[in-house]
């Protein structure tokens, strides 16, 4: 059966949330592939994360880099000429089997492509229906800033390696209406934590894979863990309950 599908933007189930990394990509590397979503939620993830991408013709491509391994750029390429083995996001949500789905969208890309690439992605993800399955993510505040403006009722979050001082950045990102933030695992403490939700912002931290960082985020009160392992994940998390 499947776990249930709780938002990383809510309140968490009493444990933070289980979101595979680019899928169960520890078991199907390098991860971003129909195998490797099809299989998050056999190994207990709620949520899957992906990163996307827009060809040149305007397909929807799920994979990491702006290039791909033999040096082409993605966003210079007709979809025709991708790689069968790099999915495009509509049968890549399709493959997640209803579990949540946190998008990335890459800011990497060539620069004109980035209005078709938000408008692209909140259509795509407004046909759905179920716009609280999504969370939209990216490293660039402006392209989250579109995604509020464009479909406000699309849940985004802003991704970050080390959030700024001050408020950290936070009265800005509740003041534009985003519900997450996601920091790299090494950049959270207890006072970003509390801050946060004081804010009302959930917090889903990236990329862990030891467990012992994975316990130190559950003392923490961080909302959502995203790993290449959901599995080990799911049992370093069931000595919490």
């Amino acid at each position: 059966m499947k776990p249930p599908r709780n938002p990383p933007y809510g309140n968490a189930p009493g444990r933070p949330l289980v979101i595979a990394h680019r899928g169960a990509s520890a078991v199907h590397p390098p991860g971003n592939t129909i195998a490797a979503f099809a299989a998050a939620g056999e190994l207990g993830a709620s949520w899957v994360e992906l990163d996307v991408h827009l060809s040149a013709d305007g397909a929807l491509v799920v994979h990491h880099d702006p290039v791909l391994a033999d040096g082409r750029a993605i966003g210079e390429l007709p979809a025709a000429e991708i790689p069968s083995w790099i999915p495009f996001l509509e049968p890549a949500l399709l493959a997640c089997n209803g579990l949540g789905v946190n998008v990335e969208i890459k800011s990497d890309g060539p620069p004109e492509l980035r209005d078709r690439l938000i408008d692209s992605v909140i259509g795509l993800l407004g046909r759905s229906g179920d716009p609280d399955r999504f969370l939209v993510t990216s490293f660039s505040m402006e392209i989250i800033d579109e995604v509020r403006v464009r479909a406000s009722d699309i849940p985004t979050g802003f991704l970050a390696v080390h959030l700024g001082s001050e408020d950290r950045g936070l009265s800005r990102i509740s003041s534009g209406g985003h519900v997450a933030i996601n920091p790299w695992f090494g950049g959270i403490d207890a006072e970003l934590v509390g801050a946060a939700h004081a804010a009302g912002i959930v917090v889903n931290a990236w990329t862990v894979d030891d467990p012992d960082v994975m316990r130190s985020l559950v003392e923490l009160g961080v909302d959502g863990i995203i790993t290449n392992v959901p599995d080990l994940c799911c049992s370093v998390l069931s000595e919490f309950a």
